[in-house]
């Protein structure tokens, strides 16, 4: 959903890129610690100090791969420890949520669960040369859906309003999920689609 973005988005950090002359590596490795200071937030009942610190880890999110674009770094374990540390720091924001009280425990729970299978069915697309980039809730789209939650809870003094956001996150999560299988059967199942041994 977010894909349209990515050339304004470059071009926006391209400059701050040429000035960061490091291993992109160590951003993707300090985003999840980020992550674990918007849970403290969270935890504490601190709903603008959560969202604003899921707006500063999603930005660094962005800022590796603007490195290692930039400084030609990219590589095939920057993309995999990038997608690790986002499950880490996904999953770091609800425990957070969850001990705050901002939702129920299952709750909270289907929501990394959810979190980890919208990744991981990517994933195992895309093992099977199937580019799986597609939904209406993408990773980016959950983060702004809690800061979002967070804030308007924040100005109408009601912290249903983000419980109720949790709920919208969760039920946009499974149906990420079930547009991506979907999209994954038509590929390997179509009239074109290769012949492939089962995999467990």
């Amino acid at each position: 959903m977010l894909n349209s973005l990515r050339p304004y988005l470059t071009k926006f950090l391209e400059p701050l890129a040429s000035r960061l002359n490091i291993n992109p590596n160590i951003v993707t490795i300090i985003s999840p610690f980020i992550a674990i200071i918007s849970a403290i937030f969270f935890a504490s009942g601190n709903l603008i100090g959560g969202a604003l610190f899921i707006l500063f880890s999603g930005f660094l999110d962005v800022v590796d791969g603007a490195v290692a674009r930039y400084h030609d770094r990219a590589s095939p374990f920057g993309a995999f420890l990038d997608s690790t540390m986002d499950r880490f720091a996904d999953a770091i924001i609800f425990i957070g949520i969850i001990y705050g009280g901002y939702c129920d425990w299952l709750v909270g729970v289907l929501a990394i669960h959810s979190a980890i299978t919208v990744s991981y069915v990517r994933a195992r697309a895309e093992s099977q040369g199937v580019e799986c980039n597609i939904g209406i809730a993408e990773r980016a789209v959950r983060m702004i859906i809690l800061m979002l939650g967070a804030v308007l809870a924040v100005i109408f003094n009601s912290n249903i309003i983000f419980t109720y956001f949790i709920y919208i996150l969760v039920i946009l999560s499974y149906i990420t999920v079930g547009q991506r299988i979907l999209h994954v059967w038509k590929a390997l199942n179509g009239p074109r689609a290769p012949k492939q041994r089962r995999l467990n």
